[in-house]
């Protein structure tokens, strides 16, 4: 499937457009694992679901004119933001909406005092902050967090070395622990 993957991404890169929908029907139980990941992360009660949140992501992939596809990791891995963004962009709206922040979402499961809930655009906040300082690490919470990508297509997606992923991640998973705890001790103490 891969090989078969890789070529519909090289016909989609040329702009035929028959290839993008052959590509999605082709990944289509693969890209609902990444939603189902997402989802697990997600409160029960979510008015979405994750075949909604595909259908969706894939409608914005459609829109992608000529993007330069490396390869199927690389595809999954830009369907995961796209799915990110979705949720985020959900949040978002709920949020304002109900105006209690009612997203949460798990990130820190091993981590000692880690109360594994938070507010989805907490989270989403703290990304953004880690982005700007050290993006690398940013992008490997991205793809193993959003995307469910192991150590292994992380580090295929970003062209670095599976020990350089496990680090990033470490230190990226610790540093967002600590953002988000010391936002919480600021507001709660």
């Amino acid at each position: 499937m891969t090989g078969e993957a890789t070529q519909l991404l090289q016909a989609w890169r040329g702009g035929d457009t028959a290839a993008r929908d052959r590509l999605v029907s082709l990944l289509y139980a693969e890209l609902h694992s990444v939603a189902d990941r997402q989802f697990n992360q997600e409160r029960r009660d979510h008015t979405l679901q994750p075949t909604a949140l595909v259908n969706e992501a894939y409608q914005r992939l459609a829109a992608l004119d000529r993007m330069q596809w490396q390869d199927h990791a690389h595809f999954i891995g830009v369907a995961a933001k796209l799915m990110r963004e979705i949720l985020i962009d959900h949040a978002r709206r709920r949020s304002a909406a109900k105006r209690d922040g009612g997203e949460r979402v798990t990130l820190f499961t091993n981590l000692p005092a880690a109360d594994n809930a938070l507010d989805a655009l907490e989270l989403e906040n703290a990304l953004q902050r880690l982005e700007a300082i050290a993006p690398e690490k940013a992008r490997v919470v991205e793809l193993r967090f959003y995307g469910g990508l192991s150590i292994e297509a992380t580090a295929e997606v970003m062209g670095i070395s599976p020990a350089t992923v496990k680090r990033h991640w470490h230190t990226a998973r610790l540093w967002l622990f600590d953002v988000l705890n010391a936002a919480h001790v600021s507001v709660d103490g």
